[in-house]
């Protein structure tokens, strides 16, 4: 089955309440945050919150990721030996520059004992969107791309601008590595909490870009990212219908469909199962008891 990363919302690591609170909420994704969101003096506590709080579970289907501090840091390889003992469903790699830098940080990824960690690559640095795809062909160890597009734009000098235009071809040259290798790729954070229209247009965006998904800093924003990244039930109803116009087709030994005058053909009735798999994952997910138990 698909598995939905409508919503992947950072949780501070140093802040036990917000890492209880996120058993409850409706992300799809819980990036467990141990870098930019833990001051220099909490990182050790957040290391051992993280792992203590993943020990104990309770987070249903979410999937669950820990973000290190970079392997230069004074702590990233405290991180790196404790995450590869932690309970997560993958390890955050931020910093990444190009492929020889993040095959060394698997091989010491590996060595501590995590070699069964999918690793999910920060795409922050203008290096590592020139080196994206040889980044991206270590798929399938590499699973998922994270746009850090706030250090991205600072790094780029590029001035506020809700309609990303300045970001928009390191946006592009990261989806096309990403697709050719197979991968999911999430957007960035939208950092007003205040401007819901503004939240819905940048994901808005962001789908029609090609993203799976957004990376989000508030609880506020997950509702706004499930919505805009998710199937509706029309559009799993219009999927339904290609599928089974295709599967007629096919069946007469025809080679297209004809549905409501449009042609459709097999890559269309390919998307259209894509999309029914993710409207029923993210249905599974809704009636997960486990979900949303406090």
């Amino acid at each position: 089955m698909t598995r939905p990363r409508r919503s992947a919302l950072y949780m501070p690591g140093a802040n036990a309440r917000a890492l209880a609170k996120a058993r409850s909420l409706d992300a799809d994704v819980l990036i467990m945050d141990l870098e930019d969101a833990v001051a220099p003096e909490a990182k050790a506590v957040a290391r051992e919150q993280v792992a203590a709080t993943l020990a104990a579970g309770g987070y249903g289907r979410r999937e669950l990721v820990v973000r290190i501090n970079g392997l230069d840091t004074p702590w990233g390889a405290d991180d790196l030996a404790a995450v590869a003992r932690m309970p997560a469903d993958a390890v955050l790699l931020p910093k990444v520059e190009d492929g020889p830098q993040l095959r060394a940080s698997i091989q010491r990824l590996d060595q501590a004992g995590g070699g069964r960690l999918p690793v999910w690559v920060m795409a922050e640095l203008p290096q590592a969107v020139l080196a994206i795809d040889a980044i991206a062909s270590l798929a399938p160890r590499v699973a998922v791309i994270v746009m850090g597009t706030a250090d991205l734009g600072r790094a780029l000098r590029l001035p506020a601008d809700p309609s990303r235009l300045g970001l928009l071809p390191a946006l592009g040259q990261c989806l096309l590595a990403a697709r050719a290798r197979g991968l999911d790729i999430l957007d960035g954070i939208f950092t007003d909490l205040h401007d819901e229209p503004g939240l819905r247009a940048a994901c808005q965006q962001g789908k029609a870009l090609g993203f799976d998904g957004k990376t989000l800093i508030h609880p506020a924003q997950i509702a706004t990212a499930n919505d805009c990244f998710g199937v509706s039930a029309a559009e799993a109803a219009a999927a339904a219908s290609v599928v089974a116009a295709w599967e007629a087709a096919a069946a007469a030994g025809q080679g297209i469909a004809v549905l409501d005058g449009r042609m459709v053909e097999r890559l269309h009735a390919e998307e259209a199962r894509r999309l029914l798999g993710l409207h029923a994952a993210c249905s599974v997910e809704a009636g997960d008891p486990d979900r949303n138990r406090e």
